[in-house]
């Protein structure tokens, strides 16, 4: 009882002497600082003793038992990867060397905030993780679909993740940023404002894994047999184009199909529709990083395109699906710390803990230390040391030596001298007092998000816009929308005054006024539509036909939509057989009850006495409606013309004409006429596909 009292009278002391709340560690320790690192220098690298970061990201990693504290709703498929001419110029990784060799690989994309069962289309960052079995050991360059993040600072990740994930009181909303929580987080940390504006923008909803750029986000290190060193950062550049989702769109599949992504993924490699990207870098030296208006170790930051070119080096392809999701692709386990020799770390210090973050979180997850056993992630050259026991061991090593050195065992292991492939850090020479403060080079926090805002055009920022009046609109804290507000005063005013009147809040000027330090004013390769490139890698078509359709139009343009690539599902009001105009039966495998124009990337109507039925449906006026509404082509043809006149189109869209061919190219909507052929109704449904979207029906509005 004494012991007891004696303790409640130390933490009254405590409470008096410390007015407020203050942090402190899990051993009550009071903290000066929970924003740093503790670091060697101001740009150095982290340091082993700071015990502050490894208990806080030790407590983080292991809150979740089995799954992944972040990216736990994944999708994996296995490949290969061939460098298009030697790099050894920059590097000595050998997998990068001869233009002959095909690197086998395993990529994971994943969602970041969501639990396993959320669904695939939720606003958020996505996670592009790819694993490179190497001849050399494996390589993981272990990114995400956006080229910076929301932190600088590995130790407010425990902090970012807590935020942003269902609140603690209710366990809501789930795998979603649009709540009080993640919004009175960021608004209280402005380094996030540049990562804010990147994800309310459309990359925050890619259409596809298949059309979504990946990142290393970090600044990596190549070294050349020489010794010589280069900056490096990466790019993976989807050859099927970048697009994304509508948002009114990625809110319908999330409940039409919450496994969107995970099944295209799955459908077009089991189809022969394989994913392909190229690798693309940007190198450069110690003297041009110098010369940059920002710290290439700061991971809320890109280099622009136009400063520093990014350079087309090889190509990815993933052929091949999983054969059992468990062992594969819920087990893989990347670790940014997986280098292979001619490739080095940087003291960024948001990739400096991940180093400490990845294997711990596995310890935890995968059951033990020996995780590098399991057959997804073991190396295809030989592991050799004499490490054992632990949980999960799967190999048995003869002898007794289990230490190093040792001669009881025959000779016994030897390293590796550098010449001969061993693993050599690059000499970078350090200096500085231990210190947890950050660098003033990191200090801009508003100048990239201005620079992303201006690089986009009207109607990707009309969508910021839109995603922001969302997000922010959920937050019923007051003070933290206008806080948000203010912060992004600093980014445009004239989006931050009118976002504040959405919300209902004053626009306040901030206390000290952000002067613009980028060196460029815009960067056209940030922008999707800008950069946008024709493509047909991946397009699903829906044919809605119903008894009666005209069976020569559908089986020739199927035909000619597959010699494309274009996948085609045949869509009724009804399962089974749908008897077309000649007696042929077509086996109907979508009805409407089971799929949705939001599944699709276009409509095909085609004519016949099936029309004429589909016209009096009102599911099927509702798909056609929502396919315009969401900026996707749309081909109708002969009788056809009947369900478009019963839509609320015409009040919309005039000219089209029985009298003669009636191809409206600019919205994407292609009529066939009488006097149309029907392969060149085919032709003109392929060009509109290939576009992905017509953006010039962002001013039409559907009535009500």
């Amino acid at each position: 009882m004494t012991d007891k009292n004696e303790k409640q009278k130390q933490l009254d002391q405590f409470k008096a002497h410390n007015k407020g709340p203050k942090i402190t560690s899990d051993q009550g320790v009071l903290l000066e600082d929970t924003d740093n690192s503790v670091k060697a220098g101001e740009r150095g690298p982290i340091i082993m003793d700071d015990f502050h970061l490894r208990e806080k990201m030790t407590h983080f990693d292991h809150e979740r038992i089995p799954e992944r504290v972040v990216h736990p709703r994944g999708s994996g498929a296995h490949g290969y990867f061939q460098v298009y001419e030697s790099q050894e110029k920059y590097t000595k990784a050998k997998f990068l060397h001869d233009p002959k060799k095909k690197t086998p690989v395993f990529v994971r994309f994943s969602t970041v905030v969501g639990f396993r069962g959320s669904a695939d289309t939720v606003r958020d960052v996505r996670g592009f993780a790819t694993k490179f079995y190497t001849e050399e050991g494996n390589y993981d360059l272990v990114g995400n679909n956006m080229p910076i993040f929301f932190i600088q600072d590995a130790i407010k990740f425990p902090d970012l993740v807590h935020s942003i994930k269902p609140e603690a009181h209710n366990e809501m909303p789930q795998a979603a940023a649009a709540h009080d929580t993640f919004w009175d987080f960021a608004s209280l940390t402005p380094e996030s404002t540049a990562m804010l504006m990147w994800v309310l923008s459309d990359r925050g909803v890619p259409k596809s894994y298949a059309t979504m750029e990946g990142f290393g986000v970090h600044t990596f290190r190549w070294i050349n047999d020489k010794g010589e060193s280069t900056f490096v950062k990466y790019h993976w550049k989807p050859l099927a184009g970048v697009h994304s989702l509508i948002w009114d769109e990625a809110q319908k599949i999330a409940g039409k199909d919450p496994d969107f992504n995970r099944r295209d993924l799955w459908d077009n490699i089991e189809a022969g529709n394989f994913f392909e990207y190229e690798l693309g870098v940007q190198i450069f030296t110690e003297a041009e990083a110098e010369k940059l208006d920002f710290d290439i170790l700061d991971s809320t930051k890109i280099i622009p395109e136009e400063v520093i070119p990014v350079k087309k080096i090889g190509k990815m392809v993933l052929n091949k699906n999983p054969e059992n999701f468990f062992m594969e692709t819920e087990q893989v386990a990347f670790h940014p710390g997986n280098v292979v020799p001619g490739i080095d770390l940087t003291n960024d210090p948001l990739l400096q803990g991940r180093l400490f973050s990845y294997i711990d979180t596995q310890i935890t997850r995968l059951g033990g230390p020996n995780f590098a056993q399991l057959p997804i992630n073991r190396p295809i050259n030989q592991v050799s040391n004499n490490q054992q026991d632990g949980f999960m061991r799967m190999e048995n090593p003869k002898g007794r030596s289990n230490y190093f050195p040792s001669s009881l065992d025959g000779e016994g292991l030897k390293t590796t001298p550098e010449k001969s492939g061993g693993y050599h850090h690059f000499p970078e020479k350090l200096s500085g007092v231990k210190i947890r403060e950050r660098s003033e080079t990191f200090n801009d926090h508003y100048s990239q998000a201005t620079l992303f805002y201006n690089s986009l055009t009207d109607v990707e920022k009309k969508h910021l816009f839109e995603a922001a009046v969302f997000e922010l609109g959920k937050v019923e804290a007051k003070h933290v929308r206008e806080r948000m507000v203010t912060n992004f005063m600093n980014v445009d005013e004239n989006f931050a005054r009118t976002l504040a009147d959405k919300l209902g809040v004053e626009a306040k000027m901030p206390e000290k006024s952000h002067t613009y330090r980028g060196k460029i004013k815009d960067s056209p390769a940030l922008s999707q539509i800008k950069t946008f490139t024709p493509s047909l890698k991946g397009r699903t078509l829906a044919i809605i036909i119903d008894e009666g359709f005209d069976e020569e139009e559908v089986s020739t343009l199927e035909k000619k939509f597959k010699a494309e690539g274009i996948m085609t599902k045949i869509v009724a009001p009804k399962l089974g057989e749908i008897k077309s105009n000649k007696g042929k039966a077509r086996e109907a495998t979508k009805t409407f009850s089971t799929t949705h124009s939001v599944l699709f990337d276009g409509v095909y109507f085609p004519g016949g006495d099936g029309a004429k039925l589909l016209a009096d449906h009102p599911k099927a006026l509702n798909f056609l409606e929502e396919t315009f509404r969401h900026n996707k082509p749309i081909a109708l043809s002969g009788d056809a013309k009947t369900i478009f006149d019963r839509s609320r189109l015409p009040s919309m869209i005039k000219g089209i004409d029985d009298q003669g061919p009636s191809i409206f190219s600019s919205h994407g909507l292609i009529y066939r006429s009488s006097q149309l052929s029907l392969d060149s109704l085919g032709t003109e449904m392929i060009k509109a596909l290939s576009k992905h979207r017509h953006w010039d029906r962002e001013g039409e509005k559907l009535p009500g």
